[in-house]
């Protein structure tokens, strides 16, 4: 299963003022498969080491001297690491925090050996206190699979070849095959298990109940990792996302918690989601313009779950709603298209923002920051696609350059446009 995230991985082993990589990513998105898959293609050999699994790890790192460090590993391992030649993976680092102080020394006192480690919860280990090497590692983010890796996945590469070159005239030939394709990823999702079980032919039941334990791993991950005080607000935001997207203003409502909720009473609990890299926030800006950081407003967002097809999961959503005709493009009020577009978008590593002050009527769905300036986003789940509050906008503001995805081929137009949702990344071209 090719992921993008491989050449990454390429330039960090590459890159002479590499330092210990830190691949960060939610459970079950594919981290410890990548890791490895990757130190066996491109390294002579790989030390494998679990903090859940392996015991004698205070021998390990009893004192931080990076020789001894490296031999103690080498003999857990029971592999010969070598510089330049062996990929020492630590798995689950946020079990064992004294590993995570570690990747200080190994930046510092032992640069050429290759150390990469995952963790799953790290974010939420990071705000629990543990200390942190800061300025002395790299990051790199797993994401569940993209439509792009997913249409490779399922054996269609010279498809997954045009989308990467952003090659509009295959594309725009091509609508019936990718809204197929699109329909078929609004269900299954980007998580690796069940993109796998698809390409096997598994039934739309058996893609469900796949996605179902995930969704069952997450809540026991709740119940043993979130404090006891928090973990019925967890519960509560977690299993309320899909009715806040389905909504026709998406705006998170803590009153749709609880009667009277605060963000006070619930702000923790969507932190520790957000750390978890079970949710995404997109908050709202008040002012279109460079940098959009200055005009964020903490207080105002959206919360999108990590994968469509969870999402799906969560809202039961129907599978012949999902994969025959063109319902999912119609019902939910737009959530698995925004959803769907939101994911595209993070896994490219842009950040992005919605606008849509409180007395006005114009909502843009996105906001993301380029380095030639800000590109205003609408979102269009159907065939039809006025943009009425992307024109209105846009009218106003002359200098930029509208972008909507919708359901139709590419078109360039004075004032937009309009890429195909199956060209996410089209925006890196404009």
């Amino acid at each position: 299963m090719d992921r993008l995230l491989y050449n990454d991985l390429l330039k960090w082993k590459e890159n002479p003022r590499r330092k210990p990589l830190i691949l960060k990513g939610a459970r079950q998105v594919g981290k410890t498969w990548l890791l490895r898959h990757f130190g066996e293609h491109e390294y002579e050999s790989v030390a494998y080491i679990s903090c859940e699994r392996h015991a004698n790890l205070d021998e390990v790192f009893s004192d931080f001297s990076a020789e001894r460090m490296i031999r103690a590993l080498s003999a857990l391992s029971q592999v010969d690491i070598k510089p330049g030649k062996t990929l020492v993976i630590i798995d689950e680092i946020q079990e064992y925090p004294r590993a995570l102080t570690a990747l200080k020394y190994f930046c510092e006192d032992a640069p050429d050996y290759h150390v990469a480690v995952a963790g799953s919860l790290l974010g939420v280990s990071m705000h629990q206190g543990i200390s942190f090497p800061v300025g002395k590692v790299d990051f790199l983010t797993l994401h569940p699979l993209t439509f792009v890796e997913f249409v490779r996945a399922v054996g269609r590469p010279q498809a997954a070849d045009a989308i990467e070159r952003g090659d509009v005239g295959v594309l725009n030939s091509l609508t019936s095959f990718f809204e197929e394709l699109l329909r078929q990823y609004y269900f299954v999702g980007g998580m690796p298990a069940v993109v796998r079980a698809f390409c096997e032919k598994a039934g739309p039941n058996e893609i469900r109940k796949i996605q179902r334990q995930i969704l069952s791993d997450y809540r026991n991950d709740f119940s043993k990792h979130v404090p006891a005080p928090h973990l019925p607000k967890v519960n509560l935001v977690w299993n309320d996302i899909p009715r806040q997207l389905a909504k026709e203003n998406k705006k998170f409502q803590y009153s749709g918690l609880k009667r009277g909720g605060r963000s006070g009473e619930f702000e923790l609990a969507i932190q520790w989601l957000a750390d978890a890299g079970l949710v995404h926030r997109v908050h709202r800006v008040s002012r279109v313009e460079m940098p959009l950081k200055f005009y964020e407003e903490q207080s105002v967002f959206k919360l999108f779950m990590l994968d469509v097809g969870l999402l799906g999961a969560m809202m039961d959503a129907p599978a012949a709603q999902v994969l025959v005709g063109d319902n999912v493009f119609r019902e939910y009020k737009g959530a698995f298209t925004e959803e769907y577009v939101l994911t595209q978008l993070r896994a490219l590593g842009k950040e992005a923002w919605y606008y849509g002050p409180n007395d006005s009527k114009i909502e843009l769905d996105f906001v993301v920051q380029t380095e030639k300036g800000v590109l205003p986003i609408e979102v269009k789940a159907e065939e039809n696609v006025r943009s009425k509050s992307l024109r209105t906008f846009v009218a106003k503001h002359p200098e930029l350059l509208g972008v909507r995805y919708s359901m139709k081929p590419f078109v360039r137009q004075d004032w937009m446009v309009n890429l195909p949702l199956w060209n996410i990344r089209g925006i890196d071209a404009l």
